[in-house]
């Protein structure tokens, strides 16, 4: 049972095998001139609802995000936290799958009970939230209502990680994507100690979903500040992703592809390490590269030009 589940909890994915599906599809291969009907797998996609409140006020939605079924207790979790909505573990009391309205039953809702003293969030829906599964802001009302202060400081972490510890954690992530090679279909999120050693990961169809189901399981397991670790993301690097590790006091973020320019920005205000393009034996360090052990022959780096 999950840590933070009561006695209707019925398991992360809610009992149903919902990760993935099959559906009939048209193959063309221009290269053979061929045309075959074939069955394919596809990433599901479902809505879940996050409902927060006190035990005496009651629940109420907070927010709806699209993803991939499973781990969806560690996802509203991880939600929270890098909301700001908790700070750790001890700011929920319950958390568990709930029917909802559905027929047949999709266990489509997560109801959170927070504990005693904790506020409950604004609900209002003006400010609600809605994650789609390549949007991790979507519906906030403004852009304050996006900027969230981390109660972590890492500007003195002393974490080190080796570039080419960095360099092999792509390989590790994606040889842990277990439904990726069914459907091609999924992001993924890794937390890796700096040996290069897999802590936790998780695939999503969002991103943004794949951190948060990280950073959940983290806080189930009372692993924060998580500042002896680093995170891997299997796409880019967004403002919401560098805020999300901010979060949860992640000193290093790894991106396999580009970082934007705000995450750069935020990631430089946070103090964090933020490397991007990992790929192979190359990547660019965009802030934070005290952080990164290089071989003795890369130690001088030559400045640009102009």
């Amino acid at each position: 049972m999950h840590p933070y589940a009561s006695g209707g909890e019925r398991g992360q994915d809610g009992g149903v095998g919902r990760v993935t599906d099959r559906r009939e599809v048209v193959r063309i291969d221009l290269s053979t001139g061929s045309t075959a009907r074939r069955m394919d797998s596809l990433s599901g996609e479902e809505p879940l609802e996050i409902r927060v409140g006190t035990r005496a006020e009651g629940r109420r939605p907070l927010a709806v995000t699209m993803r991939t079924p499973g781990d969806d207790i560690d996802l509203a979790i991880g939600f929270l936290l890098t909301e700001g909505v908790i700070r750790d573990a001890d700011d929920v009391v319950t958390a568990q799958l709930c029917a909802g309205t559905d027929t047949p039953n999709t266990y489509n809702v997560v109801d959170v009970v927070l504990a005693d003293g904790v506020p409950a969030p604004d609900t209002d829906p003006a400010r609600a939230f809605y994650t789609t599964s390549s949007c991790g802001v979507c519906g906030k009302a403004s852009i304050d209502a996006i900027r969230t202060r981390s109660p972590w400081e890492l500007g003195d972490c002393s974490l080190t990680v080796s570039a080419a510890s960095l360099a092999g954690l792509p390989d590790r992530l994606r040889a842990a994507q277990r439904t990726f090679d069914r459907t091609g279909g999924l992001h993924a999120a890794g937390l890796f100690t700096a040996d290069g050693e897999a802590v936790l990961v998780r695939e999503d169809v969002g991103r943004h979903n794949a951190v948060d189901k990280v950073i959940g399981r983290a806080v189930a397991e009372r692993l924060l500040p998580l500042s002896e670790h680093v995170l891997l993301v299997s796409g880019r690097a967004s403002f919401e992703l560098t805020q999300k590790a901010w979060m949860a006091g992640i000193p290093v973020l790894a991106a396999v592809s580009a970082p934007s320019s705000l995450a750069v920005d935020l990631a430089q205000e946070a103090g964090m390490t933020l490397v991007g393009f990992l790929r192979g034996a190359t990547m660019n360090v965009y802030c934070g590269a005290h952080r990164i052990i290089q071989p003795e022959r890369d130690q001088a780096v030559t400045p640009a030009a102009g």
